[in-house]
């Protein structure tokens, strides 16, 4: 569609016509994207600047990770557009985080990567996140502890579980980012693990998981039998 105006399409081809006449689902990203931006800028049509923020961005996962400061450095992308983009990113991710809030987080490992990934996968530094959880197992609150490469001594008990008491937290759920991309535990990662769980048994307050999060896979202790829970 290159150099192709909006109004220079088919009526039944344009973002807004065919989404009305076959549902957005229909839609691609860059179409969707289109609908949202409205309009392009000088010689460049909306669908092409769509086009563009996905190339920048290289995709939708990171499109979503974008900062005001990094989408208004994008030629075509004004204050407004910019607003506009980080409104719908913004309300993606409070849809995620409500089915999660709701939702008993031990029944689903992947739909926990799935909202954690939203939120670390894409850091370029090491994120330990802690997320809270009640009693049915649902999270009341959630905080990044430490940034930077972790390690035993970086990583203090303290921090982590000093949150817990002050929310009343009935369990907590553990997690970090490997910038690398591989969701394999280091030496590091388990004794960390290992460090929390006990003193999470002397506090009384289990740790459920520890979740290490890559761009597009994870690993659960819990899965992968190095965390047990009595039955």
């Amino acid at each position: 569609m290159s150099n192709i105006k909006v109004k220079e399409l088919k009526e039944s081809e344009r973002p807004r016509e065919k989404a009305l006449k076959y549902g957005m689902d229909t839609l691609s990203n860059k179409e969707l994207l289109a609908i949202i931006l409205r309009c392009g800028y000088k010689d460049v049509s909306v669908l092409e600047l769509a086009d563009k923020l996905l190339h920048v961005s290289d995709g939708l996962v990171p499109l979503f990770s974008m900062s005001f400061d990094e989408l208004i450095r994008i030629k075509g992308i004004s204050v407004i557009k910019a607003l506009e983009l980080m409104s719908v990113f913004e309300l993606s991710k409070r849809s995620i985080y409500a089915k999660l809030k709701n939702a008993p987080v031990l029944n689903d490992p992947q739909m926990v990567y799935n909202y954690l990934n939203k939120k670390i996968g894409l850091k370029k530094q090491e994120h330990f996140y802690v997320l809270y959880l009640n009693v049915k197992n649902q999270i009341i609150h959630e905080n990044t502890v430490f940034v930077g490469t972790l390690n035993v001594s970086v990583v203090h008990p303290r921090e982590v579980f000093k949150e817990a008491i002050q929310k009343h937290a009935a369990a907590i759920i553990v997690a970090h980012n490997h910038p690398s991309g591989s969701a394999e535990p280091s030496k590091q990662d388990l004794q960390l693990t290992n460090k929390l769980i006990e003193s999470g048994k002397i506090i009384g307050i289990p740790i459920i998981d520890h979740i290490i999060v890559a761009q597009n896979n994870h690993f659960s202790f819990v899965e992968n039998g190095l965390i047990h829970h009595e039955k």
